[in-house]
C-alpha cells in the first residue's frame, strides 16, 4: 500500500522522494508525510459520497478560517490540479484523499497537567470560535453527527453494548437527565461552526502553551457552550477533582467570548453528555472492531470522570462556573424561611431530620442534591432500595403514565406480570398477593385476613416492632403504643422480649439464645387468656436498634405459633427484596417459611407500594368475606415500577453487592470497634447495620454521642441516622447501589470524629 501511496503523491501532489509514517487514526488512515523540504499529511478515506461532501466542507471552513487566524490551524494543499479531495482507488477500492499542512507541537495529553496551559486553550478555543462564528458551510450546518452533543439520542441505541449493567444505568441516568434539563432549552441556546473535538491528542502545545488545533473532523454546527464542554470534558476526565481544573479554561475562554448564564447552568449535563458519547461509542466500538484501540484510548478515564461527575452536585458545579465568569449564583432561601412557610400549612408532628435541616432539590442513586449546592452521600435511606431516581424505574413509570393507569377492576398484563415475577421469590407455599400502596397498608390489610382465617384478633408481637401508621399497625407496634406518648398495649396483644443477644438476657448467638427466647414466649402463650390469631416480627427488628432476631428463634418459636392455631407473618418491609446480602427474604436467614410476608418501602424505590403475600389457603378464608379493594394497590404505572425494581435487583447484582458491601462495611465498624471502646456493639447484615454507641466500659446507651455523630456527618456531607430505644444506635441502609468506597468514607468520617472528641 506504501509504494501506491508514494506513486500517487509523486502524481498528484508533485513529491519527489516522500516518505511516509502511519498515524493513529479513528476510522480513517493518516500518514506523516516528509521530504527533503518539510512535513504533510496525507489523509485517507474509504469513499463515501456523502462524506465526501462533508470533507469538501471541511475543507472549506479551514480555508476560510485561515482569513481570521493567521496560524494554528491546518491548511489545505491543493494537487497540481487545484483539487482539495481526490477520488482514486486504492488496492482495488474507491478511495478518499486529502493531504493538510502538518502543525508542529506536543499534544496536549503528552505534557504534564497545567493550569496556565488549560488557561492558554481558553484562549485559543475562544480565538478559534470567533473565527468559526464568521464561516459559513450549509453542509456542516445541516449534519447530524453522532458525537455532537446536541443528538446524543443517536448514541441511545449504543447503551446496550456496556456490558456492566450498573454502568450502563449511570449513562441511562444521564440521558435522563439531558432530555429533561437540556433538550428543552436547546432551541434558545446561540448556534454556530464549532471544532466539536478538543481533547488533548488534537491540541498542540510549545514550551506549555497552546499553539494549534488539528482535526476539525466533527466541525459542526451546534450551540456554542458544547464546545466548551467537550473541552473541558478532556480538562477534567483523568483528574482526581475534576472541579478544581476548569477555572482557569473557563475565564480565559469568558474573557475573549463570553458565555451565557443559561449556557452555564447546562454545563453540568452538557459535560456528562459527552463523557456518556465516549463510553457508549468506546463500548459499540470494541463489540465491532476490538482490534481498534484508538477507539478505546480514553475509555478508562471517561468512565473514572462520570462515576466522580455523579458525586458533584448540579447545582454546586453551576455555582463553580458562574463564579468563575463572574455571574451571579443561584441563590437559596433560608432554612428558617422555608420551615416557617413549611408550618403555616404541614403540622410539626411531621418532623425534619438533624438539627441542620436539609432542603434537597434532587438525588440520584447514592447521592443526594441540596439547595445549597452540596452532594450529600446517602448512607441511611433505604426506601430508594435500587437507587434514587434509577432510570429503569422512572422510565417504567414515565412509560406507563403515558399509555395507562387504573385499578384492578379491569383487566391489564401488568398486574398478573408482577404478581408472578413477585412470587417467583417466595417457596411455592406462598402463592397469593394483594397489592395496596404502602407497607402501613400491608400490615393492616394482614392483621384483617389473619382474622378472616383464624377468627381471633389476639396477636403477639415484638418488642420495640414497628409495623406502620394505620390505627391496627400502630396497635400491634411495640415501638408506637409503648412510647411516652403512646396509647398503651391493648388486652388482645401480647409482647414478646426481642431475643437480643447484645442486651438481653441470653447472649450466645450460637442457636441456644434463641431456643431460650422462644421457649420464654412459648411461655407467654400458654399463659395468654385466648388463642393468638397471629404472630408478626421483622427479622431485624429496626426501631429497636436494627437487631438481628437470635438464631434459631424463629425455628423454635413458629410450630408453637401454628399448633395454637395462629399464622407466622414475617415484615419485610425494610429486609426485604436483598438487601440483607445473605438472601432475598429476611425470613430466610431465620430457616423458617412464614404464612404471610408483609412488603413495603422498597418495592417501588419511592413509589408508594406495599403487599401481602400468603398462602392459598389463608386467601381461601379471606375470600369468603366483604370484597377486598384498593383503588391504587395493583394500579398498572406501580406494577411496571415494580417489575423494574426487580429487574434492576437482578440485572445490577445488587442483592450479592449488598452482601459483598456489607460484609467490608461490617468489619470496617468492627475494626473501628476495636480502637473505640464507645461502640458495644456492631451488627446486622448485608447493608442493614446498627452501631450501639454506649458509655465506655458499661452497655449504658450514649444518646448524646450518637446524635452528635449523626449530626456531624451530616455537616459532612453524610448521611445515617440514629434508632432504638435509647436512640443510640447508628443506622446505615443505604441504597444497594452503595459502594465500598462509600463505606470507607463513611467510617473514615466516623473515626475522625470520634477521634476529635472521645
Amino acid at each position: 500500500m506504501m509504494s501506491t501511496l508514494e506513486d500517487l503523491l509523486k502524481q498528484e501532489f508533485q513529491y519527489q522522494n516522500p516518505k511516509l509514517k502511519l498515524l493513529a487514526g479513528y476510522f480513517n488512515l493518516n500518514y506523516l508525510v516528509s521530504d527533503g523540504e518539510g512535513k504533510s499529511i496525507l489523509k485517507t478515506y474509504p469513499f463515501d459520497a456523502e462524506y465526501a461532501d462533508i470533507l469538501d466542507a471541511e475543507n472549506e471552513i479551514l480555508l476560510q478560517l485561515s482569513a481570521y487566524l493567521t496560524s494554528g490551524i491546518p491548511t489545505p494543499i491543493p494537487s497540481a490540479e487545484k483539487q482539495y479531495l481526490l477520488q482514486k482507488e486504492l488496492e482495488g477500492k474507491p478511495s478518499l484523499f486529502r493531504m493538510l499542512s502538518f502543525l508542529e507541537g506536543d499534544f496536549l495529553g503528552s505534557i504534564a497537567a497545567s493550569k496556565t496551559t488549560y488557561e492558554s486553550l481558553g484562549s485559543f478555543l475562544a480565538e478559534l470560535d470567533l473565527g468559526l462564528g464568521k464561516c459559513k458551510n450549509y453542509v456542516l450546518r445541516s449534519r447530524q453527527l453522532d458525537w455532537d452533543i446536541q443528538y446524543l439520542a443517536l448514541n441511545k441505541p449504543l447503551i446496550a453494548s456496556i456490558e456492566s449493567a450498573i454502568d450502563r444505568s449511570l449513562v441511562r441516568y444521564f440521558f435522563l437527565q439531558f432530555e429533561e434539563q437540556v433538550a428543552p432549552i436547546l432551541p434558545q441556546l446561540r448556534k454556530q461552526l464549532i471544532h466539536g473535538d478538543a481533547n488533548e491528542w488534537n491540541i498542540l502545545t510549545k514550551d506549555g502553551h497552546v499553539n494549534g488545533i488539528i482535526d476539525f473532523g466533527d466541525c459542526t454546527y451546534s450551540p456554542l457552550i458544547n464546545e466548551v464542554a467537550i473541552a473541558l470534558t478532556y480538562i477534567i476526565y483523568d483528574k482526581e477533582k475534576p472541579l478544581d481544573w476548569v477555572a482557569d479554561f473557563l475565564k480565559a475562554y469568558h474573557q475573549k467570548l463570553p458565555l451565557e448564564a443559561q449556557e452555564l447552568e447546562i454545563l453540568y449535563y452538557l459535560i456528562a453528555a459527552r463523557l456518556c458519547i465516549s463510553v457508549c461509542q468506546s463500548a459499540q466500538s470494541r463489540k465491532v472492531n476490538p482490534e481498534n484501540s484508538y477507539a478505546t484510548i480514553s475509555e478508562k478515564a471517561a468512565w473514572a470522570t462520570l462515576r466522580k461527575w455523579i458525586a458533584i452536585s448540579p447545582l454546586g458545579a453551576t455555582n463553580e462556573f458562574k463564579k468563575v465568569v463572574n455571574l451571579p449564583v443561584s441563590k437559596f432561601i433560608p432554612i428558617e424561611t422555608q420551615l416557617e412557610r413549611r408550618y403555616q400549612s404541614i403540622s410539626p408532628i411531621l418532623s425534619v431530620s438533624y438539627k441542620n435541616p436539609i432542603a434537597i432539590t434532587s438525588a440520584a442513586f447514592q447521592y443526594m442534591y441540596d439547595d445549597r449546592g452540596n452532594a450529600i452521600l446517602d448512607a441511611y435511606n433505604n426506601i430508594p432500595h435500587v437507587g434514587h431516581s434509577h432510570p429503569k424505574v422512572v422510565a417504567a413509570g414515565q412509560r406507563q403514565m403515558a399509555k395507562l393507569n387504573t385499578n384492578t377492576r379491569y383487566i391489564y398484563d401488568s398486574l398478573a406480570e408482577y404478581a408472578e415475577k413477585l412470587l417467583a421469590k417466595f417457596p411455592p407455599s406462598l402463592s397469593k398477593v394483594y397489592f395496596v400502596n404502602s407497607g402501613s397498608a400491608a400490615s393492616d390489610l394482614a392483621m384483617r385476613i389473619a382474622t378472616a382465617h383464624t377468627k381471633s384478633q389476639n396477636y403477639m408481637v415484638m418488642e420495640h416492632g414497628y409495623h406502620g401508621n394505620t390505627q391496627i399497625s400502630i396497635d400491634i407496634s411495640d415501638y408506637k403504643f409503648s412510647n411516652k406518648k403512646g396509647i398503651g398495649q391493648k388486652p388482645n396483644i401480647l409482647k414478646a422480649a426481642i431475643p437480643d443477644t447484645y442486651l438481653g438476657k441470653y447472649k450466645n448467638d450460637d442457636g441456644s439464645a434463641g431456643a431460650a427466647y422462644a421457649k420464654d414466649a412459648i411461655a407467654q402463650l400458654e399463659t395468654f387468656d385466648g388463642k393468638i390469631g397471629a404472630f408478626i416480627a421483622e427479622p431485624i427488628v429496626g426501631c429497636g436498634g436494627q437487631v438481628p432476631l437470635a438464631k434459631g428463634y424463629l425455628q423454635a418459636l413458629y410450630p408453637a405459633i401454628r399448633a395454637q392455631g395462629g399464622i407466622c407473618i414475617s415484615d419485610e418491609v425494610q429486609t426485604g427484596f436483598g438487601r440483607v446480602g445473605t438472601h432475598f427474604w429476611g425470613y430466610e436467614v431465620q430457616g423458617v417459611i412464614p404464612d404471610m410476608v408483609v412488603l413495603g418501602k422498597p418495592m417501588g424505590n419511592g413509589h408508594p407500594m406495599g403487599a401481602v403475600v400468603c398462602t392459598e389457603e389463608i386467601a381461601e378464608s379471606f375470600g369468603k368475606g366483604v370484597e377486598f379493594f384498593s383503588s391504587f394497590g395493583g394500579n398498572p404505572v406501580s406494577c411496571e415500577i415494580g417489575i423494574a425494581v426487580l429487574d434492576v435487583i437482578e440485572e445490577e447484582g445488587l442483592q450479592e453487592n449488598a452482601r459483598i458491601v456489607g460484609n467490608y462495611y461490617l468489619e470496617l465498624f468492627r475494626e473501628l470497634q476495636k480502637n473505640h471502646s464507645c461502640i458495644g456493639d456492631v451488627r446486622g447484615s448485608g447493608l442493614f447495620l446498627g452501631v450501639e454507641l454506649v458509655k465506655p466500659g458499661t452497655t449504658e446507651p450514649d444518646t448524646a454521642l450518637a446524635s452528635r455523630i449523626k449530626n456531624e456527618l451530616r455537616n459532612r456531607n453524610i448521611l445515617i441516622s440514629t434508632d432504638g430505644p435509647h436512640d443510640n444506635v447508628l443506622k446505615t441502609k443505604p441504597p444497594l447501589c452503595f459502594s465500598k468506597e462509600n463505606a470507607a468514607e463513611v467510617v473514615r468520617n466516623i473515626r475522625d470524629i470520634l477521634n476529635r472528641i472521645v
